[in-house]
């Protein structure tokens, strides 16, 4: 029974510590709705949202900017004033955040939960974001496309091989976000085969993959089938379908497919 409680107590404090540094890193913003209460003063209890400038009208105060700081100092903010002001000499403020919308990050695509969700904690990077999202979803690509609204309204477009941040050490690549980045996950690539093997159709196609690993994806080949007979149809630059004879260690690209030819003899 007390290891019991004690788990229980551990993990409500870990739990505790997360949302107070989650608290104190997030900064206010236009479109974020609060709750300020003074302590032993529940007249000039507020629940506002901040305006796209990042302010707010607050009893005696009148409009102050909140926009721009973190929770601490935006409670630090407003009991300054109301002291300068002679309203509350020891004022004790809590701000609490009713609703993130001035930071939020869009995901999109092949994802577990698609969905906008707030930027709570600074410097959160894109793996965090997807854990979020509850990851990549069995048919999601490894690619991921990040947008990220720049200056003059332009918007910049970014490739990033995910798995390559954990194989290869790309930590680069696990990129901080920014309120407006959008993350889109594609579907996962695929390949066809058709003709002399076991199960012909269409495939998803796997990282680094070849002829010879599609082709036993597809059941292999049939008693009436040859090696010599296979067939790769791929799309030029231009979208045309060009024929080519394969090697069987050649690597697949997206929306390859394979033809198998029937033996004469």
């Amino acid at each position: 029974m007390f290891r019991t409680w004690l788990f229980f107590l551990l993990i409500t404090t870990s739990w505790a510590s997360v949302h107070a540094q989650a608290a104190a890193e997030y900064e206010l913003g236009g479109g974020d709705s609060v709750r300020i209460t003074v302590f032993l003063s529940p007249e000039l209890t507020t629940e506002a949202r901040l305006s796209e400038a990042g302010t707010l009208t607050f009893p005696l105060l009148g409009t102050i900017k909140l926009g721009g700081l973190s929770i601490p100092a935006a409670e630090a903010s407003v009991a300054d004033r109301l002291r300068q002001g002679n309203f509350v000499q020891r004022a004790q403020v809590t701000v609490n955040v009713l609703q993130y919308r001035s930071q939020q990050v869009s995901i999109l695509g092949s994802v577990s939960r698609p969905g906008r969700y707030p930027l709570e904690v600074r410097g959160t990077r894109l793996s965090e974001m997807l854990a979020t999202a509850g990851g990549i979803a069995p048919t999601g690509a490894d690619t991921i496309i990040l947008t990220r609204p720049g200056p003059n309204g332009q918007t910049t477009r970014t490739e990033i091989d995910l798995p390559s941040i954990y194989l290869d050490g790309r930590t680069d690549l696990d990129v901080v976000l920014q309120g407006g980045d959008a993350l889109y996950v594609h579907r996962q690539p695929q390949f066809y085969i058709y003709g002399q093997v076991g199960r012909p159709g269409n495939y998803p196609m796997e990282r680094n993959m070849t002829i010879s690993q599609a082709i036993a994806k597809g059941g292999s080949f049939t008693l009436r089938s040859r090696e010599s007979g296979v067939r790769l149809l791929r799309r030029d630059k231009d979208g045309k379908m060009v024929e080519s004879t394969p090697k069987m260690d050649d690597r697949l690209q997206p929306d390859d497919q394979i033809f198998v030819r029937e033996s004469l003899f």
